[in-house]
């Protein structure tokens, strides 16, 4: 991947660990400036000095503010902003009719509301340069629904229609939308199921048709793909990189 995005500056958004840091340093290897962000500046900045060229910021997306600074640093250090990568996300699992209304509210924020307000401030740098590149990181459960995953489901569904919105708003300008949709990777939130107890390894290797978990750098390098300027003519759409799960529709296999 090395040179693929030379030149390039990009935000990754939650980008301290899991699949967010793994496409930080996929970028960084390409060739590009990277803007680290935690809601911990100690675990941004821990990342950022692994890095060749990369600042940290301390940011929560749900807030529109927070979300302008992070574009703003992109700019101030290094020039310009590129690409920008909603990757920041949690989850609340339980019964839909036992949430609780603020675990609901805080899944939304973060999973849906943050990636448009952190679109937004991408685009503002973007539209006027005529050219850049947002990637949503969704899920299979923006393709599938799953029980007990309510406000995780209903955000990453509705980050497959804002991406079409956008990327159909925005593609006079030069600027690129897409989703990509990991399944289960092992990393981040594809690891935290099987701490809490919700499954097991064996469970998710026998449900997908790959028997298999991802990896992170597997699904970083199709990120890097979806950055570059050799996806230029995709925009409004989905890249799922699951082992065949949604297209699997069966038990067990």
């Amino acid at each position: 991947m090395s040179g693929r995005l030379e030149g390039k500056v990009a935000v990754v958004t939650g980008s301290s660990g899991g699949l967010g840091r793994a496409i930080a340093e996929a970028f960084a290897q390409a060739g590009a400036a990277v803007v680290i962000n935690s809601r911990e500046a100690a675990r941004a900045q821990a990342v950022a000095e692994q890095l060749p060229r990369a600042v940290a910021v301390q940011a929560d997306v749900q807030h529109p503010e927070q979300g302008r600074a992070l574009a703003e640093a992109a700019v101030n250090a290094f020039g310009g902003l590129d690409i920008w990568v909603n990757n920041a996300g949690v989850n609340a699992i339980g019964p839909a009719v036992e949430m609780d209304p603020a675990d609901w509210r805080r899944v939304i924020d973060t999973n849906l509301n943050g990636c448009f307000f952190g679109s937004q401030a991408a685009a503002r740098v973007m539209l006027p340069r005529r050219s850049g590149v947002i990637i949503q990181v969704g899920s299979i459960f923006g393709e599938v629904g799953l029980a007990t995953r309510a406000p995780y489901t209903t955000a990453k569904h509705g980050l497959v229609g804002m991406t079409k919105a956008l990327a159909a708003e925005w593609a006079p300008h030069n600027v690129r939308v897409v989703c990509l949709e990991p399944g289960y990777i092992a990393a981040g939130l594809g690891l935290k199921g099987q701490e809490l107890g919700v499954f097991t390894a064996a469970d998710i290797e026998g449900r997908t048709p790959m028997g298999r978990f991802g990896r992170p750098e597997e699904l970083a390098a199709v990120a890097v793909f979806l950055a570059s300027d050799e996806a230029g003519f995709l925009t409004g759409t989905s890249v799922t990189v699951d082992g065949g799960w949604t297209a699997h529709g069966g038990w067990k296999l």
